[in-house]
C-alpha cells in the first residue's frame, strides 16, 4: 500500500515513520511547508536522531495524477480544514475506474470526533483513530516527534464502529514503524476519552502550559462539565484506568533538549499566526452535546470563544494571566446559575 498523507506535525510524524520502515509514502502539504518538503525532504527529528526523508510532495491530487487501487489516504489536517481537503481528494481519480471516495480508503489521523462524521458524507470507507502523538511542526519541513520508547499510539478501526482487513494491515505496517496500533471495534470510544483531555487544549492557548494549581483546578471544573455531558447524552468512553493500562509506559514525552512540554495543537495555531483554532471541534463538541440534550457548558463555551478570539485576532499565545481566566470561568458559570434560578 502506498500512503498519501497530509504532512503537518502528526502527518509529518507518521509519514516519515512509515517511510524509515520501508512503505512508500506520498506527502501533501502547502505554502512554505510544501516548497521546504519538496526542496529539501522532511527532516523528522525523534528519540534516535534526526532523519531526512526526501519523499514524494504534492499539493494536491492532480500532481499524483491517476491514484491507485491500493493507496490509502490520511487525512491529518485539523478538523476546520478537514472539508477542504475532503472536496479536492474526494473527486480524484483511481486506476481502473472509480474515484477515491468511491474505491480508496480514508483514515482521519485526527483527535476531534467530527471529521469521521463528515468524511463518511463523501467518502464509502472511513476509519478513525485515536491519536497519542506528542508531535510539533518546528519549523517548514521539520517536524519533531518526541515520544519513546513509542513514538505514538494509535487506536484504529471503521467508523462508526467495526473492523476489518484494510484496519489490520495498516495497522501492520504502523506496528513496524514505531508506533502501536490496536485495532477496535469502538474506535470512538477512545477518541471520547481523548476530547476530554484535550479540553484543557484551550486553556494552553489562551493562558499557556498548564502548571499552575489555578490551571490545573480549571481543566478539572471544565473536564467534569464535559463529563456530565457525556453522560447526559449516553456517549461512551474509556476511563482513565484502562488507558493507563492499556498504553502503560509505552509512551512518554522526552523534549530532545531537556526543556519543559511546549503548547499543543491549540497553543502552536497561536504560536504561527494561522488564524483558525480548533475549539469548535473540542470544546464545542462538548457545547453541541450539552444545547441538544439539555446540559448548560459555561466554561467550555467561554474557552470556545475566547479560543476562536485570539485566533481571529491573533493574539500571543497563553497571553491571557490564569487569575484572569479563572475569573472570567467563575462568571460565566455565575451567570447561568442566575438564569437558570427560579423566579419569586
Amino acid at each position: 500500500m502506498r500512503y498519501i498523507i497530509g504532512a503537518g506535525a502528526v502527518g509529518g510524524a507518521i509519514g516519515g515513520r512509515l517511510a524509515g520502515a520501508g512503505h512508500e509514502v506520498a506527502l501533501v502539504a502547502r505554502g512554505a511547508h510544501y516548497e521546504a518538503l519538496r526542496t529539501h525532504g522532511l527532516r523528522l527529528m525523534t528519540s534516535e536522531g534526526t532523519r531526512t526523508h526526501r519523499l514524494p510532495t504534492v499539493d494536491g491530487p492532480a500532481a499524483l495524477g491517476e491514484l491507485r487501487a491500493a493507496d490509502v489516504l490520511v487525512l491529518a489536517v485539523k478538523t476546520q480544514d478537514s472539508e477542504a481537503a475532503l472536496e479536492a481528494w474526494g473527486p480524484a481519480p483511481v486506476a481502473g475506474g472509480g474515484t477515491a471516495a468511491e474505491r480508496l480508503p480514508l483514515v482521519c489521523a485526527q483527535n476531534r470526533v467530527e471529521s469521521p462524521r463528515i468524511a463518511l458524507r463523501r467518502f464509502r470507507r472511513v476509519y478513525g483513530v485515536c491519536v497519542w502523538l506528542p508531535a510539533t511542526l518546528v519549523e517548514p519541513g521539520a517536524v519533531s516527534a518526541a515520544g519513546a520508547p513509542l513514538t505514538g499510539f494509535l487506536h484504529l478501526g471503521r467508523h462508526p464502529h467495526g473492523t476489518d482487513e484494510t484496519a489490520r494491515r495498516i495497522a501492520a505496517d504502523l506496528g513496524k514503524a514505531h508506533f502501536e496500533a490496536p485495532v477496535v471495534p469502538d474506535v470512538a470510544r477512545w477518541q471520547y476519552a481523548k476530547l476530554l483531555g484535550n479540553l484543557a487544549n484551550a486553556i494552553e492557548a489562551v493562558s499557556g502550559v498548564l502548571t499552575s494549581e489555578e490551571g490545573l483546578a480549571l481543566y478539572a471544573r471544565v473536564r467534569a462539565e464535559g463529563e456530565a455531558v457525556l453522560a447526559a447524552a449516553e456517549v461512551a468512553y474509556t476511563g482513565e484506568e484502562e488507558q493507563k493500562r492499556v498504553r502503560d509506559d509505552k509512551i512518554r514525552f522526552e523534549p530532545f533538549d531537556g526543556s519543559e512540554r511546549g503548547g499543543g495543537s491549540s497553543w502552536q495555531s497561536l504560536d504561527r499566526g494561522t488564524g483558525t483554532i480548533e475549539a469548535d471541534y473540542l470544546n464545542g463538541e462538548i457545547v453541541l452535546l450539552g444545547r441538544l440534550h439539555g446540559v448548560p457548558t459555561p466554561l467550555n463555551e467561554l474557552l470556545q470563544r475566547l479560543a476562536n478570539t485570539f485566533a481571529r485576532e491573533r493574539r500571543a499565545a497563553g497571553s491571557l494571566p490564569v487569575a484572569e481566566l479563572v475569573r472570567l470561568a467563575d462568571e460565566a458559570v455565575a451567570f447561568v446559575q442566575e438564569e437558570r434560578a427560579p423566579r419569586p
